[in-house]
């Protein structure tokens, strides 16, 4: 199982971003998936998260600005970012709990995977 986050870049203060993450492989079903991000100095925390079912869950910095959403059928989710602030500079990494087929063609248990991390920089 991979996960591929795309659609960082460097935006001013008040512009806005999508990122896009797309899990791919020998994949079962997936739970929960999320963003976190890091920024230097700092513990990746965090930011949203959405289950299956489209239970959301954010941050209290981010809540009003960030939407989390996701597609099912194409094993994605994205996060669109509004209202940007330099604060929100950090690398923004995705999180999947994922259960894979295995070699004998059956579900595994739940496992979190993380994609590569895509920057995001704001500027004041």
């Amino acid at each position: 199982v991979q996960l591929q986050a795309s659609g960082g870049g460097s935006v001013q203060a008040g512009g806005f971003l999508r990122l896009s993450c797309v899990a791919s492989g020998r994949i079962f079903s997936i739970k929960k998936m999320g963003w976190y991000r890091q920024a230097p100095g700092k513990q990746r925390g965090l930011v949203a998260q959405v289950t299956s079912g489209g239970t959301t869950n954010y941050a209290d910095s981010v809540k009003d600005r960030f939407t989390i959403s996701r597609d099912n059928a194409k094993n994605t989710v994205y996060l669109q970012m509004n209202s940007l602030k330099p604060e929100d500079t950090a690398v923004y990494y995705c999180n999947a709990g994922v259960r894979s087929i295995g070699s004998t063609g059956l579900p595994s248990d739940t496992y979190d995977y993380w994609g590569q991390g895509t920057l995001v920089t704001v500027s004041s």
